[in-house]
């Protein structure tokens, strides 16, 4: 093998690399230092030494190589500079550009979604996170095997293709992979049965369900630690949180919701990635209220905003929701303009996770938005019914009781849902 061919898992924590973002400029409005600033995060998440990171401009992707043939000597100069053993593309590539790109720079290709599937890989913790994250890899990996397998082509003088001497290799490998991924959509699919016989017994379950998504790294963690008490895992690292959690929070007027913490979302997420994780992000489909959290005082943060958008339109996701502008901490000149705007809209909540500053307010504004189909009911229950009285208190707001003789009266804030729910268990007139 050749110095750049070598086996994936030399590249460990450490592997020094350098970044080369192609800035297409096709109606991107982030900032191009951001979105380097981004991929470095990515690869900081595994531990890997970024030493250089470029900015390329390209007016006219080539098919072989993505970069004009100056820019591949300048990412060249600098992998050598750096003695750097991987490129990271922080984009799509192809395997043509992939195998081309390394040859002409003598290191290890990688291309955005490679490397977030790399983090994923890493990161899942749960059965069902790591069927997913393998699914999603393999079905990536099997159109890069031509690549896997030029040098045994040069040992032996094929060329690649049409009975190439590594042909019979790819097409095995090929046919492990497509037998792999179907064992593992079976498994998955056993797996999603009991995820869905848990959602269906929380549906039965009169607590309403809050799903909190956000772009990575907008605090969505540290805010369900803020709000649940947990110890969910909450660092300034992308991807941090990749396997769906949940606990049970008090709201004002609410007894108890479950609060569901996701996997965050990122600019051109790999299209295996959202097709694998469609059974975690079911999680947010099902949900009675979705809070989209934002680092409002990051400089992409509209960006960001609408990548979260896209991908939810892309699920299904079809539930109320509200926003959440996290990090209001960090705002500094920015925040009186910030504040202004929240002022204006309803569905807004400008909250520091970090601090606890504004939260209560946020706690007010899920149980409004939770409890606004409510509508106050008038209940007549005989005294000795302790156990619709117990239940009146445990799902609904009761704003107050009157006893008369042996009954007593009622007013309670219920929804529709919770007083169809005690309209089975008691004879009550509709009203």
């Amino acid at each position: 093998m050749s110095g750049f061919e070598r086996d994936p898992d030399e590249f460990a924590r450490g592997a020094r690399a350098v970044i080369a973002h192609p800035d297409l400029r096709q109606g991107d409005p982030r900032d191009t230092e951001a979105r380097l600033d981004e991929a470095a995060g990515l690869a900081l998440a595994i531990g890997i030494d970024v030493r250089e990171r470029i900015a390329l401009r390209v007016r006219a992707p080539k098919p072989a190589t993505l970069f004009g043939s100056g820019q591949v000597e300048e990412v060249a100069a600098a992998i050598a500079a750096h003695d750097a053993q991987l490129l990271i593309v922080d984009g799509a590539i192809t395997p043509v550009q992939q195998r081309n790109l390394e040859q002409a720079v003598k290191a290890k290709v990688i291309d955005r979604t490679g490397l977030i599937l790399e983090i994923f890989g890493e990161r899942a913790a749960t059965a069902e996170g790591r069927l997913q994250v393998e699914l999603a890899h393999l079905d990536y990996q099997a159109g890069r095997l031509v690549r896997s397998w030029t040098h045994l082509e040069r040992q032996r003088g094929g060329f690649g293709f049409l009975g190439g001497p590594g042909e019979t290799q790819i097409e095995a490998d090929r046919r492990m992979i497509r037998d792999r991924m179907a064992r593992l959509r079976r498994e998955l699919e056993t797996v999603t049965r009991t995820r869905t016989l848990h959602r269906d017994r929380r549906r039965r379950a009169p607590w309403p369900v809050i799903a909190l998504v956000g772009y990575t790294n907008a605090g969505k963690s540290t805010l369900f630690n803020r709000l649940t008490g947990a110890r969910v895992m909450a660092e300034d690292l992308l991807f941090a949180t990749l396997d769906p959690t949940m606990r049970q929070i008090s709201l004002p007027g609410l007894d108890k919701a479950i609060l569901s913490d996701t996997v965050g979302f990122v600019s051109d997420l790999p299209t295996q990635l959202v097709a694998a994780f469609r059974a975690t992000l079911e999680e947010v489909i099902s949900a009675d209220l979705i809070v989209h959290v934002r680092d409002i005082a990051h400089p992409d943060s509209d960006a960001q905003a609408s990548d979260v958008e896209k991908v939810l339109a892309e699920i299904g996701a079809e539930a109320p929701r509200i926003e959440v502008w996290n990090k209001t901490d960090r705002l500094g000149e920015a925040g009186e303009a910030v504040r202004a705007e929240a002022a204006r809209r309803d569905d807004v909540a400008l909250v520091s996770a970090l601090t606890g500053d504004g939260v209560d307010a946020l706690k007010r504004l899920l149980s409004d938005r939770l409890t606004a189909s409510n509508r106050v009911r008038h209940v007549d229950l005989a005294l000795a019914d302790g156990a619709g009285a117990a239940w009146l208190h445990e799902h609904g707001e009761v704003l107050g009781s009157a006893i008369r003789d042996d009954r007593v009266a009622f007013d309670v804030r219920l929804s529709d849902a919770d007083w169809n729910r005690f309209l089975t268990r008691t004879e009550q007139p509709r009203g």
